[in-house]
């Protein structure tokens, strides 16, 4: 069975339609839907021209400029698969990539080209500027026939590590570039031809990957491109200078831009604000909705099944909720022993949809027990629902037992932010004897150190919030909370801390 390639259908219609039309901002470059058009069918010829054929992995180590949807898109129409890499990952993690998918090629940026190339030598490479290939492509195009996947192909692949562990290879098909567009660009976000699109999250990850390659170009709309790290400064910039509609970002960038703004209140261009990579702390949904006036819309997905299957529906967001499930995909919250849990109760989240990945690549072990023979991906996570509406508990992993009774890292969090002290916090498993207890992590707010005065008010304020297991039992204070480069916290990092005999305890 047949099924139509993504490169072709992402940007068939404005092609027909409104060829001239800016696909991509990039700084003060522009890249029109007729060039990029142009470009990525001849980057497919190169990459014919160079010995790759239909199936073979490329690894696409670039920044977010103009020339990743060039190359990313010039992959599909050869029939390779894209191995969207970016060019943030350290050296192991890339040279593991590189060797893990079996690469026959990989595209750098000129600025890392010889690093990259001494990485892994004799490997094929493709040099790119922020334009396209530095080096000859071919110029004509006429008579190229866009390779035609089977419904079994891949056409790209991320690897991610979650929170912790070596980068794992997710691969997926065409469908799951285009499937997201219906379900959750159309049906929920509502995106049309005239939004602007940002997003803070990279074209190497599935969330920055669906926002500003699928969404943008299946709707004929504009994305805006940021390629060096997304601070504060730098996003107000481009928000200042392209006016986008619909910004897409993590909680942790939303906080740097409340902390980082003096005035009473904010007034941005966006129609849509929203969320994903982590849990939208309920305070920081209202502080947002209170300076801005728009609310945040929080959303979960994951690399296995391409973006979001549960998320708020604008005009009816909730704080503290990752919201309903899109439709389109099935949500089960089982027990440990597989049985559904009824609402209210707390249950390991198993999704189901087009969109899912079949396997990890090359590691048939963490496939069996996480792609289900029943067509149910388990992700990890722990939700509660209740009256449809879904909320997140952690990761099943970072759950805390303590004296038979399960606690929430979030949870606790979602209280220790309610103190002015505190600019943010994390909880995580600390050991005392052989026992585990929750510990909190904090990041104290400006005028505000560490003292014993202060650990007791944050034990007092969770006492008066929660019951006496879920009260942390040592409080470490830091200058900034372990994360990844999408802005999740790294609990295993705080795990292996051992609190200073100096700090309060």
């Amino acid at each position: 069975m047949s099924t139509p390639n993504a490169a072709v259908e992402l940007i068939r219609q404005s092609i027909e339609r409104h060829p001239d039309k800016v696909a991509y901002f990039c700084g003060e470059r522009a890249l029109s839907y007729a060039e990029l058009n142009l470009a990525s069918r001849r980057f497919a010829l190169l990459l014919r021209e160079r010995g790759i054929v239909a199936g073979e992995r490329v690894v696409v180590a670039l920044p977010d400029c103009l020339s990743f949807p060039v190359a990313f898109l010039g992959c599909l129409l050869a029939g390779t698969v894209a191995v969207a890499a970016g060019s943030a990952l350290a050296d192991d993690d890339l040279a593991h990539v590189i060797a893990d998918s079996g690469a026959r090629l990989l595209v750098s940026h000129a600025e890392h080209a010889s690093r990259h190339a001494a990485l892994c030598p004799g490997l094929a490479q493709v040099v790119c500027d922020d334009l396209g290939p530095t080096q000859e492509a071919p110029s004509c195009v006429d008579g190229f026939l866009p390779y035609h996947p089977s419904a079994e192909d891949f056409a790209y692949m991320l690897y991610t590590s979650g929170s912790t562990g070596r980068p794992k290879g997710i691969p997926h098909r065409h469908t799951s570039l285009l499937v997201p567009c219906d379900l959750m660009g159309r049906s929920v976000l509502g995106i049309t031809g005239d939004d602007v699109i940002f997003s803070t999250s990279k074209l190497s990850f599935c969330y920055g990957l669906l926002n500003s390659l699928s969404f943008a170009l299946r709707f004929g709309a504009t994305a805006v491109l940021l390629p060096g790290k997304p601070d504060v400064l730098s996003i107000l910039h481009v928000i200042e200078q392209r006016s986008p509609s619909i910004f897409f970002s993590v909680p942790t960038v939303f906080r740097q831009i409340i902390l980082s703004c003096a005035e009473p209140k904010l007034k941005f261009p966006m129609r849509l604000c929203c969320s994903a990579g982590e849990a939208l702390p309920p305070l920081l949904f209202h502080e947002w909705l209170r300076l801005t006036g728009m609310e945040i819309i929080d959303g979960i997905g994951a690399s296995e099944l391409s973006h979001h299957f549960i998320c708020n529906p604008p005009g009816r967001a909730v704080a503290g909720s990752a919201g309903m499930v899109v439709p389109g995909y099935r949500v089960r919250l089982v027990d440990d022993a597989d049985n559904d849990v009824p609402s209210g109760s707390e249950g390991n989240l198993l999704v189901s949809g087009e969109t899912g990945a079949p396997f990890y690549w090359n590691l048939p072990e963490l496939s069996r027990t996480t792609m289900r023979p029943d067509g149910f991906i388990r992700t990890g996570d722990i939700f509660l629902e209740k009256d449809g509406y879904y909320f997140h508990r952690g990761r099943s992993d970072d759950m805390i037992k303590v004296d038979a009774q399960w606690v929430s890292p979030l949870v606790v969090e979602d209280v220790l932010r309610g103190h002015p002290a505190v600019a943010d916090c994390a909880v995580a498993a600390v050991t005392i004897g052989a026992l585990a207890r929750p510990g909190a992590f904090i990041v104290p707010a400006a005028g505000f150190e560490s003292s014993p005065e202060l650990v007791r008010e944050l034990k007092e304020l969770v006492r008066s919030r929660l019951p006496d297991h879920m009260c942390p039992a040592r409080f470490r204070f830091m200058t900034n909370l372990p994360r990844t480069s999408t802005g999740k916290v790294r609990r295993c990092c705080l795990r292996e801390q051992t609190p200073s005999p100096t700090k309060p305890e």
